[in-house]
């Protein structure tokens, strides 16, 4: 028997409507990390089913509103059946300094991460990053995520918290990065400490003498056998093809900024950029076998048509000669007499 048919659960009056400014989902966890976030929320309340399907419900129709999230801490309002909103927290623990060190260790030991978290994707080995630390990226714990609301409802979490999860799980689905705030760090901290970690900080080389753009890591190359020249020096990932849209063009760009020898007057991402869209959007239509699309650069350079064509010569259509008929002369009449 669960929580939910032992125990009654609050009932409220007619609810007022949701507010304007709500926040309206139509469907949280259509991806993989956004799907953990909810889990997490249903492995926290086994047997509140009933309440879950309210939450969801709130939350569809709008009345979750100023929701805020900090570190460690999310907040939000809820429209319910009272005059005032009902103040709900969801509490992160946060993770501690050790534990993110060994993860962007363990993220900058293979550009597959970097690549993924800036194309706006969580990594499905991101729990492997942080293993070695013993923690996980994602809450687990009973400890890891705390709830709170003022309602009146004894049931924790109420519905009022669960639509407040549900809308922030799809936020995550937009923004995989608020997952690592949730965790203390921002994502412009994330992804410093993996250029750092990867190739070392602009600063240190400064500190050093070096110029960052002249400055070369050494290679160091091993005898390799002829026959032994097209295998594989470690066992390759497994591919995982996805088609979607991007849901930015060159990101890549974006995050690499405007390097120091770069004279032009337009930044690269605004020079670029069309182009990198321009084989995205090449590539993806001849891996789902459709019809090219037309990108803006190739049109942009199109040989413009001539402002007055001159209409290619028209044969004259043959005319038939025809031919009047003989005129009959009118038979002479004989009159008898």
């Amino acid at each position: 028997m669960s929580p939910e048919d032992r125990r009654p659960f609050f009932r409220s009056g007619p609810k007022r409507p949701p507010p304007e400014h709500g926040i309206k989902i139509k469907s949280a966890g259509l991806t993989w990390w956004g799907q953990r976030w909810i889990e997490a929320l249903e492995r926290m309340a086994p047997g509140y089913g009933l309440r879950l399907a309210r939450g969801k419900t709130y939350a569809r129709a709008g009345r979750t509103h100023d929701l805020s999230v900090h570190a460690g801490l999310v907040t939000a309002k809820v429209t319910g059946s009272r005059p005032q909103p009902y103040d709900v927290e969801l509490q992160v623990s946060q993770l501690k300094e050790a534990v993110w060190k060994a993860a962007i260790e363990n993220m900058a030991a293979k550009a597959q991460f970097t690549a993924e978290l800036l194309a706006g994707e969580m990594p499905r080995a991101i729990d492997e990053a942080f293993a070695s630390a013993k923690a996980s990226v994602f809450p687990v714990r009973t400890t890891d995520l705390v709830t709170k609301c003022s309602c009146p409802d004894w049931a924790n979490p109420c519905k009022h918290v669960a639509a407040t999860h549900y809308v922030l799980g799809e936020a995550l689905d937009r923004d995989p990065f608020l997952l690592f705030e949730l965790r203390g760090r921002t994502k412009d901290q994330v992804l410093a400490a993996l250029r750092a970690a990867r190739g070392g900080s602009d600063t240190a080389a400064d500190s050093r003498g070096l110029e960052a753009d002249t400055r070369m890591n050494a290679v160091r190359l091993e005898r390799v056998d002829a026959e032994d020249y097209d295998a594989p020096r470690a066992p390759l990932p497994a591919l995982q093809l996805d088609f979607e849209a991007p849901k930015a063009h060159a990101a890549v760009l974006q995050q690499l900024g405007k390097p120091a020898a770069w004279s032009g007057s337009d930044s690269p991402l605004d020079v670029l950029a069309p182009f990198v869209k321009a084989a995205a959007d090449r590539a993806r239509a001849m891996a789902l076998a459709e019809s090219e699309p037309e990108s803006e650069t190739e049109s942009a350079h199109a040989a413009p048509e001539p402002a007055h064509a001159v209409p290619e010569p028209t044969q004259p259509k043959p005319t038939r000669k025809r031919t009047q008929p003989a005129a009959r002369t009118p038979a002479k009449r004989t009159r008898k007499r």
